[in-house]
């Protein structure tokens, strides 16, 4: 069940790479459905909270007519940062799952999960469907370096 649900998670991560955003998606599940999806808008929206989780946990809570939400999971596919992490302690958040560890954050998850914060702990696994997750990071920015090359290269702004 892990794997379908990061399965479509990545499908959220891909539609922010079409757009041009950083390939980050989450979806939050309830009783083995997915009930909302987000993905990373903040250079689209120009907005520092506009992740990927922030998305699906708003759709979540306005769903299920609740900011408590401790019956969910939610599947991500980049370890979450801090704010994420306090958006999903604030929502109760069951369980957490991610793919890809965050490079310069990877113990800051769990310690977050597992302080006594708002009397609420969450369980968290990470490195469900880890290579995917990272592949589609690692296309993302290659294509973005080679593009801001071409740019150097040809002086076009527009080289994409």
């Amino acid at each position: 069940m892990k794997n379908k649900f990061m399965k479509s998670a990545l499908k959220c991560a891909q539609k922010a790479y079409e757009e041009g955003e950083v390939p980050i998606g989450a979806v939050v599940v309830l009783d083995g459905k997915v009930i909302a999806r987000g993905h990373n808008r903040r250079t689209r929206r120009q907005m520092a909270t506009a992740h990927a989780e922030i998305e699906a946990i708003e759709k979540a809570c306005k769903k299920l007519k609740s900011w408590r939400i401790p019956e969910c999971e939610l599947y991500v596919t980049l370890e979450p940062c801090p704010m994420c992490m306090g958006a999903a302690l604030n929502a109760r958040i069951k369980k957490i799952y991610f793919g890809a560890y965050e490079d310069k954050g990877r113990s800051l998850t769990n310690q977050i999960a597992g302080a006594n914060l708002l009397n609420h702990k969450i369980d968290v696994e990470g490195g469900v469907m880890e290579e995917e997750c990272r592949a589609i990071l690692s296309d993302f920015f290659s294509s973005m370096r080679a593009r801001e090359k071409a740019k150097k290269q040809t002086g076009d702004d527009e080289a994409r």
